[in-house]
């Protein structure tokens, strides 16, 4: 009698921190991978506008192609990997895989010598990496977590993730001044740290068949004609296919951070050796709305953030358009771009894991974030020949009634799935 009571009173327990939100272990654990692997990324990626623009002398057309193509390489092996992931259940392990890429990529960098054809193979096998384990690792986070905490779960795993980017492109400053700029020294580290990840992932991470927390089974919408023709069946269910076109219609008026940087080095005209630490303001910002956003999404629904988010990137691109100039420019940017990550990344995931089965969670997922990178793609090239064709000023005047017009249509296709102040389903 005492021994039933007494496990009565421990699953009661169990149960009330689950509805508080408890983030559970899986979630800090990919949290934990995240933040190593970010490191190990930015301390690279920091420097790209930089080399590309300032040092290769590449027009803001070409730019814009390089960044599009950097950012969508991932799109075919999003869906790869999320249809890897799905069959038997083994998102580690194909999430480790592109883990792993992602890591000896590194290695291609500091044996390409300089040679643009070797770091562009080295900067597509980064990328590649990075396509195949995020839909993975984003349907461990959702089958790691109840239902009514996505956004939370989402938010806690995209802080991690966002301490990594902001400690990366300190690194890599830190280096190359104590190296006299020696980038294989830069290269070096940023592969131990990506091994590190990997090896984080091995050991802390449980397999998604037998998660370290217990969790409810999320509603999803089934409908057995559509899964048959596999990932992208989904687009024939109608809440999943709002969630799609919002995203990919909002990614298409996003013209890229890096845009965003050369512009504020453009106005302010301050000295290059500065310009790898401007993603440290909207990573810090990011870092510290991560968590409240998430939170918010769940209570009132992630429609709602989601959206604010974008109104901060319009405002971004309006501050940037004013005649605003000095530090005032420069903070309002970077804070309005923090707010936009804070608001959508991790929300956005949040916001499709309901409407999708789990046993189809990463191919969902997958789908969703090809989408939205084809959509950046096309947006980063537009932009790109929309400076070089017209001028920056008329290109920014483009971008903000691109976003302002995408807001309208998304806020249009997201109202219909939000029957509860929970979520979108």
């Amino acid at each position: 009698m005492y021994l039933a009571t007494t496990d009565a009173v421990a699953k009661t327990s169990e149960q009330s921190e689950v509805r508080r939100g408890r983030v559970a272990g899986p979630v800090l654990a990919l949290g934990a991978v995240s933040l190593v692997t970010d490191i190990s990324s930015e301390m690279v990626t920091a420097v790209l506008p930089l080399y590309f623009v300032l040092q290769l002398g590449l027009s803001p057309l070409q730019f814009g192609f390089l960044d599009g193509l950097y950012n969508g390489v991932t799109a075919l092996v999003r869906l790869a990997g999320g249809y890897a992931a799905d069959r038997g259940g083994r998102h580690k392990l194909v999430a480790g895989g592109g883990y792993a890429l992602s890591a000896l990529s590194r290695l291609g960098l500091l044996l390409a010598g300089g040679a643009t054809a070797g770091i562009g193979a080295a900067l597509a096998a980064d990328r590649i990496g990075k396509g195949v384990r995020t839909a993975p690792r984003d349907a461990l986070i959702s089958l790691s977590s109840p239902p009514d905490t996505l956004g939370r779960a989402f938010g806690v795993h995209r802080a991690m993730d966002t301490t990594g980017a902001l400690l990366g492109p300190l690194a890599a400053f830190a280096l190359l001044w104590a190296t006299a700029d020696a980038y294989d020294a830069v290269f070096v580290v940023s592969f131990c740290f990506g091994l590190l990840g990997v090896l984080m992932l091995v050991a802390f991470v449980p397999n998604s068949g037998a998660p370290a927390a217990p969790r409810p089974r999320a509603p999803a919408v089934r409908r057995p004609g559509a899964w048959r023709s596999g990932a992208l069946g989904l687009v024939r269910v109608p809440a999943f296919r709002r969630v799609l076109v919002a995203a990919a219609l909002l990614g298409a008026a996003t013209i890229g951070d890096s845009f965003l940087y050369l512009l504020l080095q453009r106005r302010l005209d301050f000295a290059i050796s500065w310009f790898p630490l401007l993603p440290l303001g909207a990573a810090a910002v990011y870092l510290l709305l991560a968590v409240p956003a998430g939170r918010l999404a769940d209570r009132v629904g992630r429609r709602v953030p989601f959206l604010a988010g974008h109104v901060a990137l319009l405002g971004g691109y309006v501050l940037l358009l004013a005649p605003t100039d000095g530090w005032p420019l420069l903070i309002g940017v970077l804070l309005l771009l923090g707010v936009f990550y804070a608001a959508t990344d991790g929300v956005l995931m949040a916001l499709v894991a309901p409407v999708v089965a789990q046993e189809r969670r990463a191919s969902g997922m997958a789908v969703l974030q090809t989408g939205q990178a084809l959509a950046r793609l096309v947006a980063a090239a537009g932009f790109g020949a929309a400076w070089t064709l017209w001028g920056v000023q008329a290109a920014l005047t483009c971008a903000v009634l691109a976003l302002t017009v995408a807001l309208a249509g998304a806020a249009a296709l997201l109202r219909p799935s939000e029957k509860s102040p929970g979520g979108p389903s």
